[in-house]
């Protein structure tokens, strides 16, 4: 006989854990056979990145991975999701792997497995090799080849022991925000390039697990963490401005991961830039690979207006074919960043993908705020975090309970770290880094999350 846990008490294979990013953490940019990426280039460039910060040093955990690894250990998590730097396991992005670079790795690896966590691993997160930039980055189709190719060395290396292999993070960041706005590397804008790398990255996510799942086998899970926002309409055409903020921002990477082609109002949308002469024949049957869990972070909902025929289009360079598209700022409380905090809408957003997807099980892979936090004689009470993300992992629950499947929470992120563009003025970590010396000090926030994963249930 089975014995039903509370409704209020999480599951014992929901996987609590953090997250965190090569480029944001790792340091040691030049050691160990690394190769540059665009994000070392676009940091050193004068005026791109605030303060001049780049993440040569960042939290320096290349060199300080037992002392981290022990810390996560006596924080509880039962899952820890990185990424690996491709540029250090191919300098160039192309030829063969760099061992110092895949030992560093396994060393992670191991070493989480020996604490009892369980390794999810990323595989890009946006530092693509400054060589593969050099020849167009993700407007080229080889680097979707060559991505496919680095897939095959990381899963040859490490696949018998990673939980969860997460292809890409957030490309619609990579493509949007990097070709089309140009507020992240490579800092390109242009419209057709954006919805070009848009392609090639959908593409590259499917060659990849292609590549994993002839390594690794059957025992793999494979998954994508995409970036979405519940979206909300306002004025004259409410449903038509979300229709077309949602195709390009989020179902452009969406349908064609979980079904195969991508939507005919996107398409059309951006019939005025390109007519998507790129995407080959075959492309989407590769893209349509099945998919263990789908990776979604949240971090605040959108409101979203039709313009009225007296006003002049949009700035929204990263949302080509939404000229005719403003984004609203409602009232509310907002973080360090300037983000709506609004958990129902992570309910909210759970729930549409149960509705739409019912079968495909989800993971919050990333999820967490930026505030400004002081360390007073050794201790820091970010109260304002710990509200955060009780109320977004209370949000998880609610829907849970409205039948979303959902595995997993995975706070963002587990210390201050490189902010890309913000460089080190933004603080998401639930442990705080003295960048001068490195001393790690784990937050209020820290404490509390620690005391959820112990209990399964949330703590006052």
């Amino acid at each position: 006989m089975s014995v039903r846990q509370p409704a209020d008490v999480f599951p014992r294979d929901f996987l609590f854990g953090a997250a965190t990013a090569a480029y944001q953490i790792e340091g040691a940019a030049r050691e160990g056979g690394r190769g540059p990426s665009i994000w070392d280039t676009f940091s050193h460039t004068p005026g791109k990145v605030l303060n001049g910060d780049t993440g040569d040093v960042a939290d320096d955990h290349y060199h300080r991975l037992t002392d981290d690894l022990d810390l996560m250990a006596e924080l509880g998590l039962e899952s820890y999701r990185f990424s690996i730097a491709w540029p250090r396991i191919q300098a160039t992005g192309t030829g063969p792997a760099n061992a110092i670079g895949l030992d560093f790795y396994e060393r992670l690896v191991d070493g989480l497995l020996e604490r009892g966590i369980r390794p999810i691993a990323t595989l890009y997160h946006w530092d693509l090799p400054q060589a593969l930039g050099d020849l167009g980055g993700w407007t080229n189709r080889a680097t979707s080849a060559a991505f496919a190719d680095y897939a095959a060395i990381v899963g040859r290396s490490l696949g018998d022991r990673v939980h969860t292999w997460t292809t890409l993070n957030e490309p619609w960041c990579s493509a949007f925000l990097g070709y089309g706005a140009g507020v992240h590397a490579p800092g390109i804008t242009d419209p057709v390039a954006s919805v070009t790398a848009a392609h090639h990255l959908n593409l590259a996510h499917g060659l990849a697990i292609q590549s994993l799942r002839a390594e690794v086998g059957d025992q793999a899970r494979f998954s994508v963490t995409l970036n979405m926002s519940h979206l909300k309409g306002q004025g004259h055409r409410a449903d038509d401005a979300v229709r077309q903020i949602d195709g390009i921002s989020t179902r452009i990477f969406l349908q064609p991961m979980l079904e195969g082609s991508y939507p005919d109002d996107v398409l059309a949308d951006t019939a005025h830039l390109t007519d998507w002469a790129f995407v080959a024949p075959g492309d989407l049957e590769v893209i349509h690979q099945p998919l263990d869990v789908l990776g979604v972070n949240y971090y605040f909902p959108l409101t979203v207006r039709a313009l009225h025929t007296s006003e002049a289009d949009a700035s929204n360079p990263g949302y080509p074919g939404a000229e005719r598209i403003a984004f609203v700022e409602e009232p509310g409380p907002r973080t360090a960043m300037g983000w709506n905090i609004d958990p129902d809408g992570l309910e909210q957003l759970l729930v549409d993908l149960r509705t739409r997807y019912p079968e495909q099980p989800l993971m919050i892979t990333e999820n967490g705020a930026a505030f400004d936090d002081d360390l007073v004689d050794g201790v820091v009470d970010d109260q304002r975090r710990l509200d955060y993300l009780r109320d977004h992992v209370a949000a998880v629950q609610r829907a849970m309970r409205r039948g979303a499947d959902v595995r997993g929470y995975q706070a963002w992120s587990l210390f201050d770290n490189f902010e890309w563009a913000l460089g080190y003025s933004k603080r998401f970590g639930i442990v705080h880094v003295d960048y001068a010396t490195q001393v790690r000090t784990p937050k209020a926030s820290a404490h509390w999350y620690s005391e959820l994963i112990r209990r399964r249930t949330l703590p006052a």
